[in-house]
């Protein structure tokens, strides 16, 4: 069933919250981090870049990058970039549904050229522009729709600590648990990594999350074998 967008007092009430969390020292280097590795990857993946937008625009055309809206740190809405890898208005039909259903009914959507891009994660490389506005961080809870935050923060009572920090890019959640998971399951390591956000985690976690990309990219080249 769809959900309502949430309203601007209810995002200003989790935004006072969240303001009042006092800020670590640590969380300035991790910025640091953020920034300089996200330009660094930006950089090695342009020649992989202009080859995926021209096979876009090949079988695709425009828009050659989906724009969804996502709720930030403090409740800030931002677009999260990624490639277009779904029939043009799916987001509309995908909109009521969230977890499982969503992975399953997101299968169904995805064209031929974005089954591959996902397969092989090259969909998210423009997510490293959100990384480097200030939008996400390479390391934290994965972003959600606006639509749905309300909803979650009513079942799931502590689920507005999620918006203390950056949505990731990566999350601890997706490395220990994977993406199929409930979503008490997935809060419960948000909030592990809320509370840690060490610089050795987030190291741990990017190293984790390379590993698994790796995989995942070595089976999309080869079909899904």
């Amino acid at each position: 069933m769809a959900v309502g967008s949430p309203d601007d007092s209810f995002i200003q009430r989790f935004s006072a919250l969240t303001q009042a969390t006092p800020r670590r020292g640590r969380d300035g280097l991790l910025r640091v981090l953020d920034v300089a590795l996200s330009a660094f990857f930006l950089l090695v993946t342009l020649p992989l870049t202009i080859v995926i937008a021209l096979l876009l625009l090949a079988t695709g055309g425009r828009p050659l990058l989906y724009r969804g809206e996502r709720i930030g740190r403090g409740g800030r809405i931002f677009h999260m970039l990624k490639f277009r890898t779904l029939r043009r208005g799916a987001e509309a039909r995908l909109g009521p549904y969230l977890g499982e259903e969503l992975v399953h009914r997101t299968q169904a959507e995805t064209t031929p050229l974005g089954g591959w891009l996902r397969a092989t994660q090259l969909d998210e490389i423009p997510q490293l522009w959100n990384v480097v506005r200030g939008d996400m961080s390479l390391v934290g809870p994965r972003p959600i729709r606006p639509r749905f935050f309300e909803e979650l923060a009513d079942e799931l009572p502590a689920y507005w600590q999620r918006l203390v920090v950056r949505p990731g890019l990566t999350g601890f959640a997706q490395v220990r648990r994977g993406y199929e998971t409930s979503m008490a399951e997935k809060l419960a390591h948000d909030l592990e990594w809320i509370a840690d956000r060490s610089i050795r985690l987030y190291l741990r976690t990017l190293a984790a999350t390379a590993w698994r990309v790796l995989g995942q990219f070595l089976r999309g080249l080869a079909g899904g074998r």
